[in-house]
């Protein structure tokens, strides 16, 4: 019974939609979703890492479906390396001891340093660090202090970086998660220009390490030149322009990423991570918001920037290359709307049928206008207080957002079987929900699209403060 009461309010509040917006959205359809994410998260493209042939495949595919939209694709094209450190050889002692257990490593040359002095890294102003190891912990990054935890332990490690010391070790305040023996030598892939910059890197996951740099002393690091290999790399983006002279000028983004975690390397059966929900659900949605809106006549006032980023699941590369080499100028660009999760609904918490939640919610005004759309379309547009705060630094808004441009992520389920397993399959998506949840996302869109008033960070809530000073700083 109570099924049915909510499936009658949905279609009931539907119908008071003006015929024109009803028209744009019936244009969302479950089958096309079923269609799309079937192929970009087939076995044919083996997981899409970054960089692979799958994922040049799918962001062919993406353009393509783009131009069925009747837009123009744009690949913006960047290049990183792909550098794999060369373990043998490999020493690290500290004040005259070895250290040979859960390192990982990270240099883009030969590394020869011999009983150089080393310092303790303590806030986000250290002394000179010419000629010394620097040493600094990693916060937890677990639980709701997350976010600030990584905030600030990246401001103290770019304020070391900017020190050029000779090299910088760092050691996990947690503990644990350590890798052994040759582990410590996976590939990374680094942007060009930055590869140059970046000292080198050794990390220690243990916790126990900090004992070694309790008292003054020195450092000796010695490691083989890596292996580098060229990656080139593209967002897919598609832009609708605007229909009002002005407000056309100004841009929402439309995003998602569009890599996942490829293939296992040994093992018999399913090797292939196929990342259906995650994140082919928030691809296949773009693509499909993009179809609906690109039928409006007039078109929305403001332009929409659709986007598919590259290497989310790298830390968010495609993005934050994306922030700092933008197509249209940031200061321009007034909200983002990231498309993650969206597809399926089994979420370990409960069904998640008919509901999405954003990322920070009570970071800007932007939830409250899906909120209103949600309620239009009988879809319940919610703040998920256990950690909905938390996640909003582990999608691809985190990017926009450093750069002061309200952002969010919008998610269905959180956490769900076979989270970046095997079996995170296109069968086990809810299309008819994701078609609902599309339709909420795409109205508003509309909205914000069509509002002369543009999206600001709620300058109340302080876990916005970084936030609201880069906004400042990109329009003063």
């Amino acid at each position: 019974m109570r099924f049915a009461i909510l499936v009658f309010a949905g279609i009931c509040s539907a119908a008071t939609l003006a015929p024109e917006k009803q028209g744009v959205l019936d244009h969302i359809s479950a089958d096309d979703l079923k269609g799309n994410l079937s192929f970009l998260s087939s076995d044919l493209l083996e997981g899409r890492d970054t960089p692979s042939k799958g994922l040049d495949i799918a962001g062919e595919f993406i353009a393509s479906q783009f131009r069925r939209a009747g837009l123009e694709p744009q690949f913006q094209n960047a290049e990183f390396e792909q550098i794999t450190p060369d373990m043998n050889g490999f020493s690290l002692t500290v004040n005259g001891t070895p250290v040979t257990e859960k390192l990982t490593i990270q240099v883009s040359g030969t590394v020869d340093i011999k009983d150089a002095p080393f310092y303790m890294v303590e806030n986000a102003k250290p002394p000179s660090l010419e000629g010394k190891v620097a040493v600094l912990g990693i916060p937890d990054m677990t639980g709701q202090a997350a976010r600030e935890n990584m905030a600030t332990y990246q401001r103290w490690l770019a304020a070391t970086v900017a020190q050029h010391p000779a090299a910088i070790i760092q050691y996990t305040e947690g503990g644990g998660g350590g890798r052994r023996g040759g582990g410590g030598g996976r590939a990374r892939l680094v942007e060009v220009e930055a590869a140059k910059a970046t000292p080198a890197t050794v990390t220690i996951a243990d916790s126990a390490a900090a004992k070694l740099f309790e008292h003054k002393g020195t450092v000796s690091i010695h490691a083989n030149a890596p292996t580098v290999q060229l990656a080139h790399l593209r967002n897919v983006a598609a832009i609708m322009k605007g229909s009002d002279p002005e407000l056309s000028k100004t841009y929402i983004l439309v995003t998602a990423h569009y890599d996942h975690i490829g293939m296992k390397t040994t093992g018999d059966g399913d090797r292939i991570y196929n990342g259906a929900n995650d994140d082919g659900s928030g691809t296949v949605s773009v693509i499909e918001v993009a179809n609906a809106l690109a039928t409006m006549n007039p078109r929305p006032k403001r332009s929409i920037l659709f986007m598919t980023f590259f290497g989310e699941e790298k830390g968010l590369l495609g993005s934050r290359y994306y922030g700092s080499h933008p197509l249209v100028p940031l200061k321009d660009t007034v909200a983002q709307i990231n498309l993650e999760q969206v597809g399926r609904t089994d979420d370990t918490d409960g069904p998640q049928v008919s509901t999405a939640t954003f990322t920070g919610f009570k970071f800007s005004n932007i939830p409250a206008t899906f909120e209103a759309a949600g309620k239009e379309l009988g879809v319940k547009v919610y703040d998920n207080e256990k950690v909905g705060d938390s996640y909003f630094g582990r999608s691809d808004n985190q990017s926009l957002a450093d750069s002061g441009i309200p952002a969010h992520t919008i998610c269905v389920a959180f956490e769900y079987p076979d989270y970046h397993g095997l079996g995170d399959e296109w069968p086990k998506v809810d299309y008819a929900n994701m078609a609902k949840i599309d339709r909420m996302v795409a109205l508003g869109v509309m909205t914000m699209a069509n509002d002369a008033k543009a999206p600001r960070w709620n300058e109340e809530n302080s876990k916005t403060e970084k936030y609201v000073a880069a906004w400042k700083a990109l329009h003063k």
